[in-house]
């Protein structure tokens, strides 16, 4: 297979893992840079020494390509950033900000940097910023995600006739055929997230891992619009929202609910009834926890034997 994205970052597949707070640790990443794919960092859950640790025992653990998310709200973002150049990272995805912030920064130290964006308007602002690629993400995506409520499959095409970087397709993709379909889109490559969270080198606790195997269509929604929009699983927390939206609460009432490391509560700790529970519409399909290895070889498996089948159509 030959594509933009496998030559931009070096990789063997057009298939990236996503960054996730809470469990894209270095074992996951590693993991799936070693399968051929490119495996992230998540260093949105990260105190900076922890980021610098993570990477270390990164490059320990494999020797081929991998990255580092950032999202961009980050408070300690410019020690972030100092240490991914220290620690000779080669390729950074950032989210959740203005992409003119930092990549000039990143590209003068011969960086690879490519952006996610939930619309045509803010691709073409990552490309007027100089990024390498941008990462198209549908609200079908777990976590935080873009306030339009655009799907995965009539954004990658809108995106693809408008920029002429690579574009990368993420959300509600976590398999064979539905990275065929967005490549069919458009897309030169795909990102995947909920799938690679259930995987044995996730960092999520064992009990987040189950409860998304027990998801079925209809169990997430998109939440939180007024503080940044996240999908996630309706349990206790979820639904102590839905009842402070009926009193019509204020932004200051939202983020009382909200509190502090909520999503660590959920995701890391295990608490099913009182954490966010980030993940996406795409776990309804995720039966079983597997090896991310095995997890991405069925993912090209598929790919290929679809592709092969509808081209004789």
């Amino acid at each position: 297979m030959k594509n933009s994205i496998i030559d931009l970052f070096g990789i063997k597949y057009p298939i990236v893992q996503g960054g996730m707070i809470w469990v894209s640790g270095y074992k996951l990443a590693s993991a799936v840079s070693n399968a051929g794919g490119l495996g992230l960092i998540g260093a949105g859950s990260m105190y900076p020494e922890v980021l610098r640790e993570h990477i270390q025992k990164c490059k320990k653990a494999t020797n081929k390509p991998f990255g580092v998310n950032v999202p961009m709200l980050y408070p300690d973002i410019e020690k972030i950033m100092e240490i991914i150049v220290e620690e000779g990272v080669k390729i950074v995805f950032t989210s959740a900000g203005n992409p003119k912030t930092w990549t000039s920064f990143l590209k003068e130290k011969g960086i690879t940097v490519v952006h996610v964006v939930s619309s045509v308007k803010f691709a073409l602002k990552a490309e007027l910023a100089g990024v390498d690629a941008v990462v198209c993400e549908g609200f079908e995506a777990g976590g935080h995600n873009g306030r339009e409520e655009t799907t995965t499959f009539t954004l990658i095409p809108m995106v693809k006739e408008q920029v002429k970087i690579p574009v990368i397709a993420a959300g509600g993709i976590g398999s064979g055929k539905g990275m065929l379909a967005a490549m069919v889109l458009g897309a030169d490559g795909v990102q995947i997230g909920s799938r690679f969270a259930a995987t044995e080198e996730s960092s999520a606790h064992q009990n987040f891992k189950n409860r998304i195997l027990a998801v079925k269509d209809g169990d997430t929604q998109l939440t939180l619009k007024e503080l940044a929009p996240v999908r996630l699983v309706k349990n206790k927390f979820f639904n102590e929202i839905q009842e402070l939206y009926k009193m019509k609460p204020t932004i200051d009432d939202l983020k009382e609910l909200l509190g502090r490391a909520r999503a660590k509560k959920g995701m890391f700790e295990g608490d099913l009834d009182n954490g966010e529970l980030e993940i996406g519409q795409i776990a309804g399909l995720i039966h079983e926890i597997k090896p991310a290895k095995i997890v991405l070889e069925e993912i090209i498996e598929e790919f290929n034997t679809v592709k092969a089948l509808t081209s004789s159509f």
